[in-house]
């Protein structure tokens, strides 16, 4: 499932989110910010890629941090625009949440594992440490590496809400603070599972099916896989301006368009998602 222009991006990261606000929470001249999610930033670096050969000389900066750093940011006025890849929470409903495009949690595991398919519980079993060893699961007689996302990651929160339920990942887990990183990780260690989006799911790793049920587009779109999350652009008022141009370019065929090549479902072609703005 490669895609080559994602891990283009995957490797070029802007400022830190820690450097931009101890530089005063000052916005580059004449330029738009847009902070937030690691699950969202390769797309919203190739959107404004696109956006940016269209609109010369506008400038468009994306940085990760997270999905919560990225929501503050935004509550703070360090950034014009935020990106979150969770739903917003009931304290944070005085911001706008738009989705731009539907991702799914792709739980992951070494290409070389022979283990393919596994169920909502023993995935839970897994992650919780109950289950340590590959055996007890079809596989080799090896422990399990555990590799999870950092507190305040919305892609942890994501898996936590879609699959874990009330059961803690556990403290035993590897903790790394980005998707590639997981991604990382888990192609370098044959006894390693992780979970990142969908979308920057490729050959260094494989997506395990869960109840039967494989990661793809189509079977989203289906309903056969329901570990589905949407992508937000999060506002602290009515998006105006620069913000709103980008907004609309993102929302339009031709970002739509941008966001289905790279492996997401577009906002228009998923009837029973959540539609509209979160707020």
């Amino acid at each position: 499932m490669g895609r080559p222009r994602i891990h283009k991006w995957l490797g070029i990261m802007g400022l830190s989110l820690l450097a931009f606000l101890a530089a005063g929470c000052q916005k580059p001249q004449g330029g738009l910010t847009v902070v937030g999610s690691t699950s969202v930033q390769p797309f919203a670096e190739i959107l404004a890629e696109d956006y940016m050969d269209r609109h010369r000389p506008e400038k468009i900066y994306v940085q990760g941090g997270g999905s919560s750093a990225g929501i503050q940011a935004v509550q703070t006025g360090a950034s014009q625009i935020g990106m979150a890849s969770r739903s917003l929470a009931p304290s944070e409903k005085t911001l706008i949440g738009i989705p731009i495009a539907y991702d799914a949690i792709a739980v992951i595991v070494h290409p070389t594992n022979p283990v393919a398919d596994l169920s909502i519980d023993q995935i839970r079993k897994i992650f919780s440490g109950k289950v340590t060893r590959w055996n007890e699961l079809g596989g080799k007689n090896h422990e399990i590496t555990l590799v999870s996302r950092e507190e305040g990651s919305g892609t942890r929160e994501a898996f936590q809400n879609l699959l874990m339920g009330k059961i803690e990942v556990s403290l035993a887990a590897l903790v790394q603070d980005s998707n590639g990183a997981i991604r990382q990780v888990v192609s370098d260690d044959p006894n390693a599972i992780g979970y990142i989006s969908l979308g920057l799911v490729n050959a260094r790793v494989k997506a395990l099916r869960i109840e039967g049920g494989e990661p793809t587009v189509e079977n989203i779109k289906n309903h056969r896989y329901t570990l589905v999350r949407p992508f937000l652009f999060v506002f602290k008022t009515e998006p105006v301006d620069m913000a709103k141009k980008f907004l609309d370019f993102v929302l339009s065929p031709e970002g739509q368009k941008l966001l289905v090549r790279e492996g997401l479902v577009n906002v228009s072609s998923e009837p029973d998602f959540q539609k509209g703005s979160q707020r």
